[in-house]
């Protein structure tokens, strides 16, 4: 092909390959498609350029025209129905993707466009001013998104192939620009409804790095998540995780990001409670929901973190366990808590001679103190009481309450004559006084005991308790404040 020519192709084509890369450059819609239409008119030869975009009340919007002032003030910004194209469809030449209207097809008056003012050649390939050629703008997969049109060709001749072809590529572009608008505005209306849940969440909500480089770095955090925490927003963003978590859960927390990044663990949501360090000092107990974000090539790239403080409801839960374990009034150990202790005591080793000893103790005549002074009065005494046998009692000892004005002391690792000499300093310290707030004279009450030691022939935790308990009574009997050992031998 001559030179002078090839050259009109050449210009197109590159013509052509700006278009493209502006399409390529995520400008904005209308932008790309005034590049598209005024390509189309320096590239493949015609003097006025239309694209319109299907909307969504299927009218056609016309939002970029190349051409002569007079035809943009007529078309940019019209909006035809729909059905409009589809009756040009059905009478047009098929040239490709191209659909042409000879003039003479077209019903009298029905014309959709601008019509230039020029005279009408009668050459077999001359272009007639009411010549109409478009086609149809698809989006990738195939759903039509719009059309550009052109008019009058510079040579008023009906295009040759190649202006076909041409016209068609440009058409693809223009396809492209729209879904990739639509894309871009999909992407930004899905980034603000995040936006305004995120902010809004009445919990707490974090975006969190699983990049290697920056790995549980805070990127996003909202309101909520700030006054869990009593941080600034600022402040926690140029935080890690593992910088507020307690540091006893903080090795955990590592490792199951690092699981995360490694594809060892799957992407949650992950649930669980651990303890954050709140800006005043404190530890709150938070519940925690983490999802992993991935991008489109897999990577975890960050994960989505929500937050409910739970620190009143785990005070709750452990209030319940001590309650469950522990006796409501004094604080001592209670009766469940004290058959556990027994059944211990009696599976362990022991040595010949030292295995240990229960000492059953019960306050002497407590029930004048309650009748005379009042259930409130008694209440205070038994605190103090249960204070004072603690103090006398050794650290590894367990004092229990069963309930009313009964105590008992597990006591491991001793002998019968220790056994004995701790027994005396239980009586001793409960004989002191015991002053109480709004009383003139302080209260005296005096203890009886009762000792059962654990032998080898010790197996039962509750005839254990029972010896002990009948050996308490023997103490009463005897004259109270004073303590009695149980007949050795659980069959006795």
């Amino acid at each position: 092909m001559p030179a002078e020519l090839n050259e009109p192709r050449t210009d197109a084509l590159r013509r052509l390959h700006q278009v493209t890369v502006r399409v390529s450059s995520g400008g904005s819609l209308v932008d790309t498609l005034q590049a598209v239409v005024e390509g189309v008119l320096d590239a493949v030869g015609f003097e006025v350029a239309v694209v319109s975009l299907l909307d969504a009340d299927s009218t056609y919007n016309t939002l970029a025209v190349a051409g002569p002032p007079e035809a943009r003030d007529q078309l940019l910004g019209r909006r035809l129905p729909a059905d409009s194209y589809d009756a040009e469809l059905a009478i047009a030449e098929r040239w490709g993707e191209l659909h042409f209207v000879p003039h003479e097809r077209l019903p009298p008056g029905d014309v959709l466009g601008w019509v230039p003012d020029v005279e009408i050649d009668d050459h077999p390939d001359a272009w007639h001013p009411l010549d109409a050629l478009f086609t149809q703008l698809r989006c990738p997969a195939g759903e039509v998104v719009g059309v550009l049109s052109v008019d009058l060709p510079r040579d008023r001749r009906k295009p040759n192939f190649f202006q076909r072809e041409l016209l068609e590529v440009f058409a693809a572009q223009a396809g492209i620009a729209i879904n990739n608008a639509r894309l871009t505005e999909q992407l930004r209306a899905s980034e603000e409804v995040f936006r305004q849940a995120f902010e809004g969440a009445g919990s707490g909500m974090a975006v969190v790095s699983l990049d290697p480089g920056s790995l549980g770095r805070y990127l996003r955090v909202n309101p909520a998540f700030c006054r869990t925490l009593g941080r600034r927003e600022g402040d926690l963003l140029e935080r890690r995780v593992a910088d507020i978590v307690h540091p006893d859960d903080r090795a955990g927390e590592v490792a199951q990001l690092h699981d995360i990044v490694s594809g060892e663990a799957a992407d949650g949501p992950f649930q669980s409670e651990k303890r954050y360090l709140h800006a005043d000092g404190k530890t709150i107990w938070v519940a925690v929901t983490m999802s992993v974000v991935r991008d489109g090539y897999g990577r975890a790239v960050s994960a989505v973190s929500q937050i409910e403080d739970v620190s009143d409801r785990r005070a709750a839960q452990e209030e319940l366990a001590r309650r469950a374990d522990n006796d409501v009034l004094t604080g001592l150990p209670n009766r469940r808590t004290l058959r556990q202790r027994l059944v211990q005591v009696i599976q362990s080793d022991r040595a010949p001679g030292r295995e240990g000893a229960v000492l059953f103790c019960d306050l002497d005549g407590f029930k004048t103190i309650n009748d005379t002074l009042g259930h409130g009065v008694g209440d205070r005494a038994l605190v103090a009481v249960a204070g004072r046998l603690l103090a006398a009692a050794r650290d590894r000892d367990m004092v229990s309450r069963l309930g009313g004005d009964e105590f008992v002391v597990v006591a491991e690792g001793l002998s019968g004559d220790q056994a004995g000499e701790l027994a005396s300093r239980l009586r001793a310290v409960t004989a002191e006084p015991i002053s109480i707030e709004g009383l003139q004279q302080p209260i005296r009450a005096t203890m009886s005991i009762g000792i059962a030691l654990v032998d080898a022939t010790t197996s039962d935790p509750d005839m254990l308790l029972h010896r002990a308990d009948d050996a308490m009574y023997e103490a009463k009997l005897a004259g109270r404040d004073a303590h009695r050992f149980a007949v050795s031998g659980e069959g006795d």
